[in-house]
């Protein structure tokens, strides 16, 4: 069973990522982040920009919505979770990507 330093709550704080930390730790909006672009990683497609991440999240292309989602992503760039090989661009961390699905 989950100790509750181990499980997401809502609004929880992005942990840094770590070898055996499951995309569990993370509420619900970045393990969708993460699941999206290890799906993009999975079949061989490169990074995402964060307005195409909201099309595929069905999120209206308001700058609020994008920017909020921009935010989000560069949060879990800087646990070490998503990598930005390009300005506006992210993907999977390579240390995390092979670690599997993390779920």
């Amino acid at each position: 069973m989950p100790t509750s330093s181990e499980t997401a709550k809502p609004k929880s704080v992005v942990p840094v990522w770590r070898v055996g930390l499951a995309w569990s730790a993370l509420s619900a909006d970045y393990q969708r982040i993460v699941q999206a672009l290890a799906d993009r990683r999975r079949l061989g497609q490169g990074p995402l920009a964060c307005q195409e991440m909201g099309a595929c999240f069905g999120l209206d292309p308001v700058p609020a919505k994008i920017e909020a989602l921009r935010s989000k992503a560069k949060r879990l760039t800087a646990r070490g979770w998503l990598a930005g090989p390009a300005p506006g661009r992210f993907t999977l961390a390579k240390a995390m990507a092979g670690q599997g699905t993390g779920s």
